[in-house]
């Protein structure tokens, strides 16, 4: 059971033991109040599958509360509901309309057994009660329509963000083909070994390129989501960094890879905040540019991140290693964790853009409340990304 659905399990049952149990202490005697504790009990431990099967939980509590209505009369027929009314609520955030209008149908035809024990007024009290958790969760429908609006939003800007700059990588790789290409023609008489050395560059230039591309195209093609974004929302924790790449005084600014570190942690450091930067079998050159631009931009949110978000936090650390095979960046601060950034860990646009650009190139990425206190974000990629 996740940790949502457990929290849902433990306030619905709790109020229906507190409310409808209560009330059935107070009226029930003899075998009624011993068969109606049973039948609360029921609906309360129905309600732990109620986000499993909503409509079969609904069904048994709509049985269980009529039963314990009809034992103990004295009990408003809306308290006898009330489990039946949590269950609608799911049903009506997880299911179809047309589903979700047939089940309060349902509960408003039955709503009119109130009249027999408390008039008009009861009817009118379990219709509005109905209606109201069929509305709070339509509510709650709307809300995870926008939320998951929002994060194909961010992956789509995400995706554009990458593509301009494998363009920038592929359209540099191309250049110095041609350039090598130049070169080998006017020494291929002469100098034969030069000439050679220049179409060996040319291969590693064009294979280089082509994955680039095969890069970009993956970018492109059918989405494959992360089983961790089920409850994504709004919020910017990346940062936009136009000046990199962007043509400055008529020249590009370097490309930005882990080369760029130092920089990056110079930056934060000028904002006041102590940066310890810790680097372990990175190679000075040779690796990917897709892998080494991804490294770059996933240390760059995370440090961000911590710079904005992190609450008391006076030092973040990133350590980027390498073995090889795979290369793993950690950002983590010594800040405080809200219980709101802790429960919604993973949800900003900034970490949908992280988690991108990790599984795009095979990887993977988790962010969260770190073991010793402060927010984390681990990345790990492979160096030879899967083409």
């Amino acid at each position: 059971m996740s940790r949502d659905a457990r929290w849902l399990w433990c306030g619905s049952a709790g109020l229906v033991l507190g409310v409808l149990g209560t009330s059935v202490l107070a009226v029930g005697t003899g075998w009624r109040l011993a068969a109606g504790v049973v039948l609360v009990v029921a609906q309360a431990g129905a309600l732990r599958w109620v986000l499993r099967g909503p409509l079969a939980v609904q069904g048994v509590c709509l049985v269980t509360g009529v039963a314990v209505w009809a034992l103990l009369p004295a009990v408003t027929l809306t308290g006898a509901l009330l489990a039946a009314q949590v269950a609608l609520c799911v049903v009506s955030a997880t299911r179809p309309r047309r589903v979700s209008v047939a089940a309060l149908a349902g509960m408003c035809a039955l709503s009119g057994l109130g009249f027999v024990s408390g008039g008009p007024g009861a009817v009118a009290v379990c219709l509005l009660a109905v209606l109201l958790a069929w509305t709070v969760g339509q509510w709650r429908r709307a809300q995870r329509a926008r939320a998951a609006a929002e994060t194909r939003r961010a992956v789509a800007e995400e995706r554009a963000r990458i593509a301009r700059e494998v363009h920038d990588v592929v359209a540099h790789t191309l250049s110095v083909m041609v350039i090598q290409a130049g070169a080998a023609e006017d020494v291929f008489g002469d100098r034969p070994e030069q000439a050679r050395q220049a179409l060996r560059a040319i291969d590693t230039a064009g294979r280089s390129a082509l994955d680039e591309l095969r890069l970009l195209l993956r970018a492109f093609g059918p989405e494959e989501r992360d089983p961790d974004e089920r409850d994504p929302a709004a919020g910017d924790w990346g940062a936009e960094d136009p000046a990199e790449g962007d043509p400055v005084d008529g020249q590009r600014a370097p490309r930005p890879g882990l080369a760029r570190l130092d920089d990056l942690a110079d930056a934060v450091r000028a904002a006041g905040m102590t940066v310890r930067l810790d680097r372990e079998g990175v190679p000075a050159a040779g690796l990917p540019a897709a892998v080494d631009l991804a490294a770059y931009r996933i240390a760059q949110e995370a440090v961000t991140n911590a710079l904005r978000h992190a609450v008391g936090a006076d030092e973040v650390r990133v350590s980027v290693t390498a073995d090889g095979k795979r290369i793993r960046i950690t950002v983590a601060d010594n800040g405080r964790t809200p219980p709101a950034r802790s429960a919604r860990a993973g949800a900003g646009r900034g970490l949908v853009g992280m988690r991108e650009r990790a599984r795009m190139l095979g990887g993977s990425l988790r962010a969260g409340p770190a073991a010793g206190g402060g927010f984390a974000v681990e990345a790990d990629l492979p160096v030879e990304y899967a083409s």
